[in-house]
């Protein structure tokens, strides 16, 4: 039976909301990661082409995403994100940071603070010929403006946000 006060139900009801409370703080505290060892975490990264890092520990990898750029650090949060063009950086055991562009693909946090980085393409910024992106930038805002189907609209427009991101890197 419920008894009801002035304040609210209280009984059946407010027993067991108070269990499904106590269990699913417990799954929020399990929800960080614990098992990564010191200030480092494995990292994955590469491409159908190229693999970069295979499970080597990095100190920090941020990274552009559809909801934003973020810093994952030993014992981040899991998470699942898709990635947007722009830049990956690494920040090795010894300090360096190395920068990647990638066009786009998924980042994946596990719960034992390992992390995969899938790109479908990876360029080192040190790599990227200003002048190719340059001309590929103005090629593709001159296919934009021409376009006369939405179809052609959209793609035109993913080349230069593209190229846009490429230059910004």
């Amino acid at each position: 039976a419920v008894v009801s006060t002035q304040s609210g139900h209280y009984g059946r009801d407010s027993m067991a909301f108070r269990s499904i409370v106590a269990r699913s703080a417990a799954l929020c505290r399990r929800a960080m990661a614990t098992e990564a060892s010191g200030n480092t975490f494995p990292l994955t990264f590469g491409s159908p082409y190229k693999a970069i890092y295979d499970n080597s520990n990095v100190k920090q990898v941020d990274l552009p995403s559809t909801t934003g750029h973020f810093g994952i650090l030993p014992q981040h949060v899991p998470t699942i994100a898709i990635l947007v063009p722009g830049t990956v950086s690494i920040h090795t055991e010894s300090g360096e940071v190395e920068k990647y562009f990638v066009s786009s693909g998924t980042a994946t946090i596990h719960a034992d603070s390992s992390v995969q980085i899938l790109a479908e393409e990876i360029c080192a910024v040190a790599d990227i010929d200003e002048n190719a992106v340059r001309s590929g930038l103005e090629a593709a805002q001159s296919k934009l403006s021409s376009a006369s189907n939405e179809a052609d609209k959209a793609a035109a427009q993913i080349e230069v946000d593209v190229y846009q991101s490429m230059m910004a890197a």
